[in-house]
């Protein structure tokens, strides 16, 4: 893992931090709303839920806005001593600082790297067909969702058992069945996560909100948000093509049981993963800059 902090020299004046601050909790307010009027009513989303409730994140933590690593910010006395920020070049400023997070957080450090690094560096893989949601309900009656399945369940079992799973995700392959576990193509664990994510997977690219993060001061709050807007986007086609009928939530379904419906999901799919390639080259560079792995930890 290198510990360099981020070549950039910027440096943000107070009536220009506050601007971009004040911009941020605006976009992050809007990107929330529905979210928190639901929660405020008590409702439940089978869809936009997930990204609060799986990734466990507040929307009061998508308002707090950073500049990224080693962006200094001039007359900040209300951020000295927040965490992983250190002195900036003048006796004022204070900027997030990447060797602080390496110091303190160098396994999480480390792996964030890799996955990120090595997920750039694989092509992508585009014949999973969305099929990991149906191997979770896979010969059973209890489902993750409490919401009746388009085909039913013989008729979702069926399109199972026609198709192969290709699931390279453990975070996905970890709620498959009992009986649909063996019927995937690899057996992806958590040990073995850097080496199979790849950038095709829907998966993947919502994690990069996760890394997004888990990184906090380090990557710069309008690259979080464009990675928590990729991962609601993902997430709607991710359910779209799950065996559920979401009717109810206005999702029309990608009916990936068919040729038709195969082919617009990995259309799109290839999209969020042009997407979600750029986004994690943004990351890598706003978290190092140029600096490289020792080809020992790639």
């Amino acid at each position: 893992m290198n510990t360099a902090v981020s070549p950039r020299a910027a440096r943000h004046t107070r009536a220009e931090w506050t601007a971009l601050a004040e911009a941020h909790e605006s976009r992050a307010d809007a990107l929330t709303a529905d979210h928190r009027g639901r929660a405020a009513r008590g409702e439940k989303h089978p869809v936009e839920d997930f990204l609060f409730t799986y990734y466990s994140y507040k929307p009061a933590q998508l308002r707090r806005w950073h500049p990224g690593a080693g962006v200094a910010l001039a007359d900040a006395p209300e951020r000295r001593g927040w965490r992983w920020y250190s002195p900036g070049p003048t006796p004022d400023s204070v900027a997030p600082d990447a060797a602080a997070f390496q110091s303190e957080k160098a396994q999480l450090a480390g792996l964030i790297e890799r996955m990120l690094r090595r997920t750039a560096a694989r092509p992508g893989q585009f014949g999973c067909f969305g099929l990991h949601e149906w191997a979770m309900v896979y010969r059973t009656d209890a489902h993750r969702h409490p919401i009746p399945l388009r085909l039913g369940a013989d008729g979702t079992d069926a399109v199972v058992e026609a198709n192969e799973l290709r699931c390279t995700h453990f975070d996905a392959f970890r709620f498959f069945t009992y009986p649909a576990a063996p019927r995937n193509r690899l057996q992806p664990t958590r040990e073995s996560q850097p080496d199979l994510e790849q950038p095709g997977c829907l998966h993947a690219g919502m994690d990069l909100y996760k890394w997004a993060m888990k990184l906090g001061p380090l990557i710069p709050g309008e690259m979080l948000l464009d990675a928590f807007e990729l991962a609601r986007e993902i997430r709607q086609l991710d359910m779209a093509a799950a065996p559920y009928d979401l009717s109810d939530w206005d999702v029309s379904p990608v009916r990936v049981e068919t040729t038709a419906g195969k082919a617009d999901y990995v259309r799109r799919q290839r999209e969020f993963a042009d997407r979600g390639s750029a986004l994690r080259e943004r990351m890598l560079t706003a978290w190092l800059g140029d600096a490289q792995m020792p080809e020992g930890d790639r």
